[in-house]
């Protein structure tokens, strides 16, 4: 091979291997960690405040919420039927949502942020506890969620008896 050809190719092997190099500086991603974890935060005032559009605002347009108990919601007006009735049941029972702990990551334009929470009866005990997990997207510079799921840490309500035999 001509020896030129070879430094050639040399040189182009090590800025190609040059290029795979990790040798950037971490990114801080506190400030972006912070304004999903306030967006969270947001999302339960709000439903503890009865305001659906307040928390819709929070989803992307192909966000989709998975609540329990209940179809996934694929767009704004589902989401927010949904809630209008969640909220009203909540509001008629006494009892407000409460996150307890959680935990997030970001890489890049994605997000996930988990933890816990608990319902609150009206006198401020504990009726139920669950978890939850969003996944979100930062688009134009804002962070929307695009998948929220949560459920409660109770089992399933035992199946009803079957009706007596008639004689």
């Amino acid at each position: 091979m001509n020896k030129n050809f070879q430094a050639t190719l040399a040189a182009a092997a090590l800025l190609t291997l040059g290029g795979c190099a990790q040798n950037a500086a971490p990114v801080d991603t506190a400030p972006d960690v912070a304004t999903i974890h306030a967006a969270t935060n947001a999302w339960v005032e709000a439903y503890n405040a009865g305001d659906a559009d307040k928390i819709a605002a929070l989803y992307a347009d192909d966000a989709i919420m998975m609540p329990p108990d209940a179809p996934a919601a694929a767009d704004h007006a589902a989401m927010k039927a949904y809630l209008l009735a969640d909220m009203a049941a909540s509001k008629a029972a006494g009892v407000s949502f409460a996150l307890d702990t959680d935990a997030s990551g970001v890489s890049g334009d994605l997000a996930w942020h988990s933890g816990t929470f608990h319902v609150a009866g009206a006198n401020g005990a504990s009726v139920a506890t669950g978890k939850y997990a969003e996944v979100w997207h930062k688009a134009d510079g804002k962070w929307l969620m695009i998948r929220d799921v949560w459920n409660n840490d109770a089992p399933a309500a035992a199946a009803a008896a079957p009706p007596a035999a008639k004689k």
